[in-house]
């Protein structure tokens, strides 16, 4: 059996894979709303998103915020393909920024949505229109395909602060039959704005289910009229998908946790959900063997005490989520959410995410030098493994593991690491109770850029 160590003795604990199984193109996407999207703060987030080794965005585009008449129940007069009828605001310029930085970007088109556009005109989540929602993409298409890589189709749809309903009486989950629906009319919009041929994402998924919110794999299924036994219930043709989004979200418990509820996919449990697609493409319901896209992921923090961990074990337990799908060959992308956390509701009050690199304010946590090296270790008997990356790397380079042992405030050198193409490296050397590791890199120039000390 594997030993794992103290927490206090690492930087993160996770998982080895053996080479064959890791990921070799793995990238990392970058999201950062309250940064980006705000016009005095872009261009300096953006320089240090870039000087963080990242070089690629994700961006959610709301139908309801570009939309005209939004809260109206009756829609205006204008013609819903046309790009120029939409107010693009703040995501024209971020769009065109990462377009001049040459980045990848990856655009989630989701609700919420006019309320003209819903069944009833009540809200803005409610059974949204199919076919006003493949108009709007053909103009969301027409204005920005040539800035976009990846498209994706709606966030969180399991969830209903972006979807209703998600149950109807009984207890039988529908908001996927909506997805569904809004997922292929998405498609037809994309064809006609000529970018037909562009990737698409289907999912987006969130990582729980509860008496609200459709469990993902249960959501997988419903989407792709499967029953539980992943057999055809009803007649519907294959989807054609390029791959799946998913927000592998985890808990305080870290990134080993598995849910009892065996329709979760959280970090720790990511062969649920490439086994419930491979189920669903033996089945019929997909036409390919669908790569894994984790568009969404963080580690919240102090100083949320509800949802937050302290600021080491942020550190310790993002480096081993991205190493758990960096060890998964079918996961092509992993994510950090936001560079800095949401401003609090009040005093003590904390209803967003806290888990950026930076506080609310803009002071740096420890997972910002660690963000650009991360380390993990773990013991088998009497080794350990040591996995790391130079995130700022642009091709091979050379690290420096150092190492101090229990009492001792002194670091030595155990090895100078040799990484790949991408800047990974996995060493392996001998375990010794209460020891701690430390990585350094100094660049191309000589010059020290950057280091994180293990506790």
């Amino acid at each position: 059996m594997h030993r794992l160590l103290p927490l206090t003795v690492l930087l993160a604990l996770l998982a080895l894979a053996s080479p064959a199984s890791a990921s070799r193109t793995q990238s990392m996407t970058f999201e950062g709303p309250k940064d980006f999207l705000n016009p005095g703060t872009r261009a300096r987030a953006l320089e240090e998103v870039d000087s963080l080794g990242v070089r690629s965005l994700r961006v959610i585009l709301s139908w309801s915020a570009v939309a005209p008449g939004s809260d109206q129940a009756q829609r205006p007069a204008f013609e819903p393909t046309d790009p120029d009828a939409y107010d693009w605001g703040q995501y024209e310029p971020l769009l065109a920024a990462a377009k001049a930085r040459g980045w990848e970007v990856l655009v989630t088109i989701s609700g919420p949505v006019p309320k003209w556009a819903t069944a009833a005109r009540r809200d803005n989540l409610t059974r949204p229109s199919a076919t006003a929602f493949a108009a709007f993409v053909t103009a969301v298409g027409r204005r920005f395909g040539d800035q976009i890589d990846t498209w994706s189709i709606w966030n969180e749809p399991n969830q209903p602060q972006f979807l209703r309903p998600q149950y109807a009486r009984g207890g039988r989950a529908v908001s996927p039959r909506i997805y569904r629906g809004l997922y292929q009319a998405a498609v037809r919009g994309l064809a006609n704005a000529g970018q037909g041929d562009d990737r698409v994402l289907i999912g987006e998924t969130s990582p729980r289910g509860t008496r609200r919110v459709v469990a993902p794999l249960r959501f997988l299924r419903g989407m792709l009229c499967l029953n539980a036994k992943y057999k055809k219930r009803a007649k519907c043709g294959a989807l054609d998908a390029d791959g799946y989004a998913h927000h592998a979200y985890t808990t305080r418990q870290g990134p080993y946790f598995k849910p009892a509820q065996k329709d979760d996919v959280t970090i720790g449990v990511l062969s649920r959900l490439t086994k419930a697609l491979d189920r669903a493409r033996a089945a019929g319901a997909l036409r390919k063997r669908l790569p894994i896209y984790l568009t969404e992921f963080g580690i919240q923090s102090t100083p949320d005490k509800q949802s937050g961990v302290s600021l080491a074990k942020q550190v310790e337990y993002r480096a081993a989520s991205e190493r758990i799908a960096w060890s998964n060959r079918r996961v092509v992308a992993f994510s950090q959410y936001l560079l800095r956390d949401s401003d609090p509701t009040g005093k003590g009050q904390y209803g967003g995410f806290e888990s950026g690199l930076r506080f609310a304010d803009g002071r740096p946590k420890p997972s910002l030098p660690a963000f650009r090296l991360p380390l993990a270790v773990k013991q088998t008997g009497s080794r350990v493994s040591i996995w790391g990356l130079v995130r700022p790397a642009t091709g091979s380079t050379r690290a420096t593991i150092t190492y101090a042992d229990r009492g001792s405030s002194r670091f030595k050198t155990l090895r100078t690491v040799r990484t790949d193409a991408r800047g990974y490296f996995t060493v392996r050397s001998r375990w010794r109770k209460g020891r701690r590791w430390n990585i350094t890199w100094e660049g191309f120039s000589g010059t020290p850029v950057g280091s994180y000390t293990g506790r």
